[in-house]
C-alpha cells in the first residue's frame, strides 16, 4: 500500500511540474493581429516560449485547418510536453510544420467537444481574450505577432 502511495505521490509531483512550466510568464505579452482581429496573449515559461519571443516579431499568412490557425516561422523546435489535447485559446508549436498555431475551435479530426492537433503541439501560451475571434479570419490573411512587453 505504501509503495501506491510513493508512485501516486510521484505522479502528482510530476503533474505540478508540468502544470507549474506552463503558467504564464506575466512579463511576456504579445499581441496578435490576423485580419481584422486583434488578441492579446500571455507566454508561459517554456523553453519554446522563450525561443519564440525572442525570435518576435513574426509575420506569415494564415493557414485553416478547421478552427485552427496556424502558420510557419524560422524555428525548428523540438516537442516539449507534447499535447495531443489542447483548450480554446491556446498557442501551440507544432514541430512537424514549424508552425506557431492558435487554437479556437474543433479540428477536423477532433471528436467530440475536444480540440485535437494533427499531431501533438507544445504549448506556449494562451490568448487572453475570446480566442473564438478568430472565427473570423480567412485563409491567406496576413497575421504579424509582435511583442507587447520587455518582461
Amino acid at each position: 500500500m505504501l509503495y501506491n502511495y510513493v508512485g501516486l505521490s510521484n505522479v502528482c509531483l510530476l503533474a505540478i511540474a508540468m502544470s507549474l512550466s506552463e503558467i504564464s510568464n506575466p512579463g511576456r505579452k504579445i499581441q496578435i493581429k490576423a485580419g481584422q482581429i486583434e488578441a492579446m496573449a500571455d507566454l508561459n515559461d517554456t523553453k519554446t516560449a522563450q525561443a519564440i519571443w525572442e525570435a518576435l516579431p513574426l509575420k506569415g499568412h494564415v493557414n485553416l485547418w478547421g478552427d485552427e490557425i496556424y502558420f510557419s516561422i524560422p524555428l525548428g523546435l523540438e516537442l516539449e510536453g507534447g499535447r495531443e489535447l489542447v483548450s480554446v485559446g491556446d498557442l501551440g508549436y507544432w514541430p512537424r510544420g514549424n508552425a506557431f498555431c492558435i487554437f479556437f475551435g474543433a479540428t477536423p479530426i477532433s471528436q467530440g467537444e475536444e480540440i485535437r492537433p494533427a499531431s501533438p503541439v507544445t504549448v506556449f501560451g494562451r490568448v487572453s481574450s475570446d480566442a473564438t475571434a478568430f472565427k473570423q479570419v480567412a485563409s491567406g490573411a496576413e497575421i504579424t505577432v509582435e511583442k507587447r512587453s520587455n518582461g
